[in-house]
């Protein structure tokens, strides 16, 4: 009796491609801006923000509803701005823009808004007798208002000399 012994290999190639380097791929988290004067300013204005929209909720009167308004668009425009620094967005774009100039345009508009919107909430305010529904609540949203004006003002001072100076990213 013969044995035959068959022997069957097997070989398998796998490939694996370098990353080429497209999309967004060049994302990485920033955390040394977050440790600047500047990017201090930015998460004061994102906490103040959240004290402002929650101070003020919900709006009675009209004055309410415009503080409001400027408190959740400049915390939906401070969180996008933090979300690009955090994760590199403006380093990884390869995009025409000059980030700080758009950066200061929006940061000032939110300083003029800001500035408008915590007169309007304490004026309109003050005019109601304490005993109101909400009085101390829209109270402490003015003056965080304030506060936040303040922010604002200081984080687009700091932008104009970044502009000033020639920096484009």
């Amino acid at each position: 009796m013969v044995e035959t012994v068959i022997t069957v290999e097997r070989t398998q190639t796998t490939q694996t491609a370098a990353p080429s380097g497209g999309g967004l791929s060049a994302l990485r988290i920033n955390i040394g801006y977050f440790q600047t004067v500047p990017g201090i300013i930015k998460l004061v204005q994102f906490f103040l923000g959240i004290i402002c929209m929650a101070c003020a909720s919900p709006a009675y009167i009209s004055a309410t509803a415009f503080f409001l308004f400027v408190a959740v668009v400049s915390f939906i425009a401070t969180l996008l701005w933090i979300f690009a620094y955090f994760l590199g967005i403006r380093e990884a774009l390869n995009v025409a823009i000059n980030w700080v100039f758009t950066e200061f345009l929006n940061t000032g508009i939110a300083t003029i808004l800001y500035f408008i919107a915590f007169i309007v909430q304490l004026a309109k305010w003050s005019a109601y007798h304490s005993s109101s529904y909400g009085y101390g609540s829209n109270i402490a949203a003015g003056v965080f208002g304030l506060f936040n004006f303040l922010a604002y003002a200081a984080g687009t001072y700091f932008l104009y000399l970044e502009h000033k100076s020639g920096a484009t990213i």
